[in-house]
């Protein structure tokens, strides 16, 4: 459309000066024709141009060599890494007198703290060995600000006293550092004065480099030796398949399973359904111990990470 308007125009500028176009023709007729040679240089100089300008419009379309080195992260970034690539678990917890926390003193082990990424929001949750707690927090220089949590509901009994304590510390504003290393040390400091010591351990996620697969396994409570005539003891297991809508739809078989389910700990008084995330292990990452094998599921090619028990039955 914009072309049929310009048309017209483009006619009524042209029909004045068509007298001075046929001088102008006339003249050009009277200058030497060019060479062969000329046409040849002029042919060249055409594909050189044409040459420069698709080899300046690929360049511009191409990334440059700076878009493809390693971005920078800042300080915060680097922080926030730290963070969430760790699974932090309680060393020591003293009050504003620097008197040790009764309320944790036997439980230490079981009392952890975890950052995470859900939807978008950093979000982190905390628990004591019985509900989670999950809340969202926003983190400026070294100071955590947590909102308010939300948790499931269940009745922990002797725990209820840490559980409702550990909360009330995570709520409001906290002050931390951080001691880098393997093996890092995140010291809180609440605004209550108390102040929890937290070691930190690489995520199966960090450590794989994968996100993994989620398996649930049944466990026994009773083990049994790992090879015949040997004392070494294993776990019994057997697969358990979920619908879409959590409902149980096939059991396997049991069978002993030749390895670790790192976080967990069997308890013989229980028959309990995990669910596990399953990461594969790169060749150097296999034990100097593991016999090659053709079966892809074998134990020794996979780590074990405990989730969650999701079941557990008292047995009679």
């Amino acid at each position: 459309m914009v072309g049929s308007r310009n048309k017209p125009t483009l006619k009524v500028l042209l029909l004045p000066s068509m007298m001075a176009v046929s001088l102008m023709l006339s003249a050009c007729q009277k200058e030497a024709a060019p060479s062969e040679n000329d046409t040849s240089q002029g042919a060249e100089a055409g594909e050189m141009t044409d040459s420069a300008v698709s080899e300046g419009l690929v360049s511009s379309m191409s990334p440059t060599s700076d878009e493809s080195e390693p971005v920078e992260l800042t300080a915060q970034e680097k922080l926030t890494t730290t963070l969430s690539h760790h699974r932090w678990t309680l060393v020591n917890a003293v009050d504003a007198n620097e008197q040790p926390m009764a309320e944790f003193a036997n439980i230490n082990s079981q009392v952890t703290l975890a950052f995470n990424q859900y939807q978008g929001q950093d979000t982190l949750s905390y628990s004591v060995g019985c509900n989670t707690i999950s809340a969202g927090y926003q983190l400026k220089g070294h100071t955590l600000t947590t909102e308010e949590g939300m948790s499931t509901k269940m009745s922990c009994g002797d725990l209820d006293v840490a559980e409702n304590t550990l909360n009330t510390l995570m709520q409001g504003n906290n002050e931390f550092k951080i001691d880098q290393g393997d093996n890092p040390v995140l010291t809180q400091f609440t605004d209550d004065d108390v102040t929890l010591v937290w070691n930190g351990r690489l995520t199966a996620q960090a450590k794989y480099n994968s996100k993994g697969e989620t398996v649930f396994w049944a466990v026994n409570s009773e083990t049994v030796p790992c090879e015949a005539g040997n004392s070494e003891q294993c776990l019994q297991v057997k697969p358990i398949t979920y619908n879409d809508q959590g409902i149980k739809t096939h059991e396997g078989q049991w069978r002993v399973f030749v390895g670790e389910i790192d976080g967990y700990q069997h308890d013989s008084k229980h028959e309990e359904v995990l669910r596990l995330q399953r990461y594969p292990l790169n060749i150097d990452e296999l034990s100097e111990t593991s016999k090659p094998t053709k079966d892809d599921t074998a134990d020794e090619k996979y780590a074990y990470i405990l989730d969650a028990v999701i079941e557990s039955a008292v047995v009679e």
